[in-house]
């Protein structure tokens, strides 16, 4: 099986060597804990050390301050940009009043990934947060079905794939709605319980993981994790 290195230290200590090529793996978790991080150095990793093109999608943040996030961080955004090793994408769907016009926007968007993929063969894809597809669905049903097509789609474009969502922070919920975790191959959690940070590889399908909590720390270079250390279940709140 060809594996897809995340280059986040001692994350991929815990899958085996990395993440299952062409999956999508979910990274949830509360307001805090580090998802967007992860996501954007997923996508920074692979374009500045495996040469592998990514683009970065985002439901909620403007291009301005991913940018900013990324290069607090020291990380050399504008250059990969530049050579077409990264791309930078901002979705918007929330001029669509009706859930008609929701799923045909939705549609849309997909078509301008899809295209940003192959101008750049783009190896890497994130989209950060899937949670907010919740502001215009009240179904929990519907929501999994847009969702399922969502990911199905975005998998058939044949990147790996990490998607974020937003939990309230609780050491067994792994999703916003209920469905995230379902229509995805893999989800890492994270949490922060003040002063300490967690990471836990709840599934990941056709790979062998870590089945225990670890610790991990936000760094000036990004996200580190302590893959021979654990952390007990009961010190997660």
């Amino acid at each position: 099986m060809e594996r897809v290195k995340t280059g986040i230290d001692g994350l991929d200590e815990l899958l085996q060597g990395g993440i299952p090529e062409g999956s999508a793996v979910l990274i949830s978790g509360g307001a805090g804990t580090g998802k967007t991080i992860a996501s954007m150095q997923f996508v920074y990793n692979g374009a500045s050390l495996y040469n592998e093109p990514g683009i970065y999608v985002s439901l909620e943040t403007n291009l301005k301050n991913i940018i900013w996030n990324m290069e607090s961080f020291n990380w050399d955004i504008r250059s990969l940009q530049e050579s077409n090793l990264m791309k930078i994408y901002r979705l918007n769907i929330s001029y669509a009043k009706t859930r008609e016009e929701v799923i045909q926007r939705v549609d849309e968007e997909l078509n301008t990934i899809s295209q940003l993929v192959k101008e750049i063969n783009a190896k890497r894809l994130v989209v950060d947060s899937i949670a907010s597809f919740g502001v215009w669905f009240d179904s929990p049903g519907l929501i999994r079905a847009i969702l399922f097509e969502f990911v199905d789609k975005l998998k058939n474009m044949g990147c790996t794939t990490m998607l974020t969502t937003e939990t309230r922070g609780g050491r067994r919920e792994f999703s916003a709605y209920g469905v995230e975790e379902f229509v995805t191959d893999g989800v890492i959690a994270l949490y922060f319980t003040p002063p300490h940070r967690s990471i836990f590889i709840k599934k990941m399908r056709g790979t062998d993981h870590s089945k225990i909590p670890h610790p991990f720390e936000i760094t000036e270079r990004g996200i580190v994790v302590n893959p021979q250390d654990r952390v007990l279940w009961e010190s997660i709140k």
